[in-house]
């Protein structure tokens, strides 16, 4: 991945000024802060954890060089996650506080400090602290609020700061979550180029967005930064600067959206991330040795498996739908049943009753399926569409996805989850989980093409069935 490649992502991107990635250089953080902040003093928002691994440097750093305005605020919260509570206590005790956040740490930190730093109108730098997911550099923040996982809006962080050294000495299995997260890329392309296969530039819709050049920032890089998971898992600091500069490019390529609208995440999110941003929305905890093995905490009975192994389930999960896809006679699609069959939203909306009724989920689903539905002369011109255009939509999905047994093999090299079962999803509960999934984003997806056009359950019952890949 070329120098240049990033610093054109870098003059996309609507918020980040500065990038650094490279070897011993986490005492350029005062340089970098002094820099892009002028005048500023700073504070580390930081875990035990990172703050052991790099926030005493930053913090020790930035004091040495005159820059420190509050002692380091640190999450001890021994069930810390991405929850809104959390980021209400940061912006709280930031509030009548003159100082710039310097989050240090990688998800769930950076996550947090960003809606913090948004919600005080701040702008804030990040140093990261792991290759564990793409949200380093990405204008939203994924957060649990009152039940619901969304991206919340808010600013991407002004300055970055990635020193390998620290990064490739971060537990593989945050290298691995990352690897995952990143490796989604490839089929939320696939899905993107289904849904541009529908878009109208002169009347763009949220969930149906046309190319862009976001496409180009994190799909010309990604197969050379996917190419060593074995190298990645070593923390072999090639295979993990590459990682780490794809992570970045990825939340580039959703800073270059916002035109679209805040937390417009479509270059790097789709529906893979809908398996896990369900199963967060379900509180989603496992426990056994498989919690051992691939929980990042611990010390903790019940885990919630990490971000990216979710997301890699996912991954697994609708590669084996779009390989079932492109297998499929789509240029024989009968259009007039399709649309003969095609529930009114008031059924639709009874489906979700059924799914989620009590539960927290139950009024996020229904707008989002009620923002994402269409009529049926909308729902006849976008399959005459993709039938029409197949032949080229075909090959041009079957040249994105890479086949589910390679994709496993490259997933569990790097040592990420390949089962369900290894991160508490059952084979019942993982089938259920495709029906689930398409009622809680309005983004066009392969499960909205599958809705939409009658294919939904007979791949479901091929992927479960006595030869489906996803039997167990």
């Amino acid at each position: 991945m070329s120098k240049e490649s990033i610093a054109s992502a870098l003059k996309q991107a609507t918020e980040t000024k500065f990038l650094e990635i490279g070897s011993d250089i986490i005492n350029k953080v005062p340089e970098i802060f002094a820099a892009q902040f002028p005048g500023k003093k700073a504070i580390v928002i930081a875990d035990p954890n990172t703050y052991k691994v790099a926030g005493e440097k930053v913090h020790k750093a930035l004091k040495e060089a005159g820059l420190e305005g509050e002692e380091p605020y640190i999450l001890d919260d021994p069930n810390l996650y991405a929850d809104y509570v959390f980021v209400e206590k940061i912006r709280d005790y930031l509030k009548d506080k003159d100082v710039t956040p310097v989050a240090v740490g990688s998800g769930v930190i950076n996550d947090l400090a960003k809606r913090a730093s948004s919600e005080l109108k701040r702008s804030y730098m990040c140093v990261a602290t792991a290759a564990s997911m793409d949200g380093y550099s990405s204008a939203g923040a994924s957060i649990t609020n009152k039940g619901a996982k969304i991206t919340h809006a808010c600013e991407a962080p002004k300055a970055l700061l990635a020193d390998i050294d620290i990064i490739a000495d971060a537990p593989p299995l945050m290298t691995a979550s990352g690897y995952a997260d990143l490796y989604a890329k490839v089929v939320s392309g696939a899905d993107w180029l289904l849904a541009a296969e529908l878009a109208d530039p002169q009347n763009p819709k949220k969930g149906i967005e046309p190319m862009t050049s976001a496409w180009n920032i994190v799909q010309d890089g990604l197969a050379e930064a996917l190419q060593d998971p074995e190298g990645a898992k070593k923390g072999e600091h090639k295979a993990i600067e590459l990682l780490t500069e794809g992570l970045m490019l990825g939340g580039f390529a959703m800073q270059s959206m916002e035109s679209w609208g805040a937390g417009v995440s479509r270059p790097a999110s789709g529906s893979e991330h809908q398996f896990s941003h369900l199963w967060d929305m379900e509180h989603h905890t496992f426990k056994g040795e498989m919690a051992k093995k691939f929980g990042l905490y611990p010390n903790q009975d019940e885990q919630a498996p990490s971000h990216g192994f979710k997301v890699g389930i996912g991954t697994l999960a609708i590669t084996a739908m779009y390989e079932l896809m492109l297998k499929t006679p789509v240029e024989e699609l009968d259009i007039d049943a399709a649309v003969e069959k095609w529930p009114s939203l008031e059924e639709q909306l009874k489906e979700i009753d059924e799914m989620f009724g009590g539960s927290d989920i139950h009024p996020f689903a229904t707008t989002q399926t009620t923002d994402k539905y269409v009529s049926k002369e909308e729902l006849k011109e976008q399959l005459t569409k993709i039938k029409n255009n197949w032949p080229a939509l075909k090959e041009s999905i079957r040249k994105q996805v890479i086949p589910y047994n390679e994709t496993k093999k490259r997933l569990a090299a790097v040592g990420a989850p390949v089962e369900p079962e290894e991160i508490g999803i059952d084979r019942n509960r993982l089938r259920e989980s495709f029906y689930r999934a398409h009622k809680i984003r309005s983004r066009y997806t392969i499960l909205d093409f599958a809705y939409r056009a009658g294919y939904f359950d007979q791949w479901v019952n091929e992927l479960f069935g006595e030869n489906g890949v996803l039997k167990g």
